[in-house]
């Protein structure tokens, strides 16, 4: 430990400074469809990561496709993402990301349209996803002692924070020939990442491991094995008519998309392994008119591939259902953006590398599974093990209530630091030895 502690107390003297960036960033409205302050955020941090040195990018991402509120297909403009790469040729690739986008922000001005990448493949028809920013919300900024109210202070320009000052540390200290780094910053994590998924598949394959600074749990402990994420909007269409004077002539669609609803949330009780969480509900009008459209926004979460499986067969069977009812169809959009991420063996020798940094620094570090997702699950569908909640200390995140803990900005920066240290210093070997038996 004693050659790493120069460094390591270079990031705990910064932790004023750790401050005062973290409060400049929440200052900016960087919600996910918020193309001119995710500009403006992007601004920031070319500036801040101009201090590492290496090759900068700014990449333009393609437009997100969705289902807008009348059903039809539209494309929502991202922002564009950042990529800083340093020593391509060095023995060892460490991938470092987090996005720059969160999920209230004060000047976006769309719809809460469910969106995802046009070019995945769908379980049923064109492609959509999840409502991701809430437009028009400001909770306000507020620091109460070592604590900060704002929103994305932890999820998570608190973990831009961190990743920056981590590096930095490497690039002051003599243990960083030996390994090249690669920094994806992107805007667009909170919608399922639908713009720049290539991106971090590209990277996935040409990186050894990868560090991501989501926000840790409350208790600072990791994410271990994580649930997939799918996103869907499922569109119901029937027939309008007079409510009084013909009514046996209609079609009523937010009827139907009811019982669908229903049976929805039935199905997913009957699966363990499934969470199902319908967000939004769409359609309708004069009350005197059967209503010939209705759409639900809908989140499922799978603990592993086959309850996501499962989930993409009932949905098929469902629409299959539908297009033999006289009058009705049902339209399928969405699909699975996040693979489950279970705790396989190269992730569990990377969450024990960061353990054991941890230790050294006073951190009994454990880790737990989560029905949350983040770019890590497509990281590791990809092949790369990945940590992915190196990030700040915090609560409730995506609610206007969300908070950082300060004293938590440089504890974790010291933490990625030193890990990266023992990797660049060779004192910590990766990929990790074989056990005697190959385990």
């Amino acid at each position: 430990m004693q050659r790493y502690a120069p460094y390591l107390d270079a990031v705990t003297a910064q932790a004023a400074g750790m401050r005062d960036l973290v409060l400049d960033w929440v200052g900016i409205s960087s919600g996910s469809y918020d193309v001119d302050g995710l500009a403006r955020m992007a601004a920031k941090l070319k500036t801040a990561f101009s201090s590492l040195g290496g090759e900068a990018e700014e990449i333009p991402l393609s437009p997100q496709a969705a289902i807008d509120s009348q059903g039809r297909h539209c494309a929502l403009p991202l922002g564009k993402a950042l990529r800083f790469r340093k020593r391509p040729d060095a023995p060892l690739q460490v991938f470092l990301g987090i996005h720059y986008d969160v999920v209230y922000g004060d000047h976006a001005e769309v719809s809460d349209n469910a969106v995802a990448p046009a070019s995945a493949e769908p379980v049923a028809a064109a492609a959509s996803g999840a409502a991701g920013t809430k437009p028009g919300v400001s909770p306000g900024i507020r620091l109460e002692g070592g604590i900060l109210h704002a929103s994305g202070a932890a999820d998570a320009k608190g973990g831009l924070v961190i990743l920056l000052k981590a590096l930095e540390a490497l690039e002051a200290s003599p243990f960083a020939a030996r390994i090249g780094w690669e920094v994806l910053l992107n805007p667009d994590e909170e919608l399922g990442s639908p713009g720049s998924l290539p991106l971090l598949k590209e990277a996935a394959g040409r990186n050894h491991l990868g560090l991501l600074f989501e926000p840790a749990l409350p208790d600072g402990n990791l994410v271990g094995a994580r649930k997939g994420s799918g996103n869907f909007t499922a569109v119901v269409r029937g027939r309008a008519a007079h409510a009084g004077r013909d009514p046996h002539l209609g079609r009523n669609a937010i009827h139907a998309l009811a019982g669908f609803i229903v049976d929805l949330d039935r199905f997913g009780k009957s699966v363990p392994g499934l969470n199902v969480n319908v967000g939004k509900v769409e359609g309708g009008g004069p009350v005197n008119r059967v209503p010939d459209m209705a759409i639900a926004r809908f989140n499922l979460r799978a603990r592993g591939p086959e309850d996501q499986a499962e989930a993409e067969e009932w949905l098929r069977t469902q629409a299959t259902a539908f297009a033999k009812r006289e009058g009705y169809s049902l339209e399928l959009h969405g699909y699975f953006t996040s693979p489950p991420k279970p705790l396989e063996a190269g992730y569990l020798a990377l969450l024990e590398a960061v353990a054991g940094a941890g230790k050294a620094l006073g951190l009994d570090l454990k880790w737990h599974p989560s029905g949350g997702v983040s770019d890590g699950n497509k990281l590791a569908s990809a092949g790369l093990p990945n940590v992915d909640t190196l990030g700040a200390r915090g609560g409730d995140i995506h609610s206007p209530k969300e908070f950082l803990v300060l004293d938590s900005l440089a504890e974790r920066a010291r933490l990625t630091a030193l890990l990266l240290m023992r990797l660049g210093s060779g004192e910590l070997a990766w990929p990790p030895p074989r056990g005697p038996e190959g385990a």
